[in-house]
């Protein structure tokens, strides 16, 4: 087992878990009729990165590792904070983009150390997870357009 593949499923698991808590405190806090659509996409990601979390998690128990706790906790998505206008939803908006930016980074990372470490399982996991951060990104971008034509 190679420690840079347990290092990136450790760090993606957090973000996965860092980008639930996220996801679900603005899809409270938002406000506003043009807010109802984007507090719709939140909601319904929330589950979807609970269960690449949840993945990520199983693979490292796979490879005799723990996944990390709150104890372990880092947080790093300083831009996907709660707007303190709750009608900011273009910062939102931009948040969850370089959070999914960042997240398909590491699982690009994630995918040629496994790759490396002879570990098709992990890579292959990585693969399936990356192809729906990159679905994410196409959505927010959309989202993005929309909004800036405004």
């Amino acid at each position: 087992m190679s420690e840079e593949v347990t290092r990136l499923l450790r760090r993606a698991y957090s973000d996965e878990i860092e980008t639930v808590m996220n996801y679900l405190t603005n899809a409270i806090v938002l406000d506003g009729v043009r807010a109802a659509e984007i507090k719709e996409s939140l909601d319904a990601d929330i589950n979807e990165e609970l269960s690449h979390a949840r993945l990520l998690g199983e693979r490292l128990k796979q490879l005799d590792e723990r996944p990390p706790s709150s104890y372990d906790f880092e947080a790093r998505q300083q831009n996907l904070q709660p707007p303190e206008d709750s009608t900011d939803v273009l910062s939102v908006i931009d948040g969850v983009l370089e959070a999914e930016i960042d997240a398909i980074d590491t699982y690009r990372k994630l995918i040629k150390a496994a790759e490396k470490a002879d570990d098709p399982v992990t890579e292959d996991l990585a693969v399936t997870i990356l192809a729906d951060e990159e679905a994410h990104r196409t959505e927010f971008r959309g989202y993005r357009k929309e909004y800036r034509k405004d």
